[in-house]
């Protein structure tokens, strides 16, 4: 049986084939915990800190039909993720993730009362670290 919650290996160059651009970095809130002194959430499997790392997607497809080129990737961290410096001055550094995987879901929130239900197939993305973009990358 395949478990609901699968993560699926993939190479950088796959999920982001133009390369990714990063944009910020913060801690996953966990809505559970709010209000205590350190309510950041915590990987089921590892106990780690999550990480939402935030990037512009380079892919000329990504932005079609009016989509947002940003992506959120949940790194999986026991410190924050400190991005490269960019190899040009007031321009976001160019960025890869290691060990980027892929789970999909059904998002649901599209559903109505009223029966009518435009739910998607969606996926999150999760890594374990980032690094410079290589220079074989089309963003290094």
């Amino acid at each position: 049986m395949v478990p609901g919650s699968i993560k699926v290996p993939v190479p950088f160059d796959y999920a982001f084939p133009a390369g990714a651009l990063f944009l910020g970095v913060g801690p996953q809130v966990d809505f559970d915990r709010r209000g205590e002194s350190d309510d950041q959430a915590r990987d089921k499997e590892t106990g780690e800190r999550i990480w939402v790392v935030r990037v512009i997607d380079l892919d000329p497809e990504a932005g079609k039909f009016g989509r947002s080129t940003e992506v959120k990737v949940k790194v999986i961290s026991p410190q924050q993720p400190v991005p490269p410096a960019s190899a040009v001055p007031g321009y976001p550094a160019a960025i890869q993730f290691e060990g980027l995987t892929v789970t999909p879901y059904v998002d649901s929130h599209r559903c109505k009362a009223s029966g009518q239900c435009r739910a998607r197939m969606a996926y999150s993305l999760r890594a374990t670290g980032i690094v410079p973009a290589s220079a074989g990358t089309a963003a290094g």
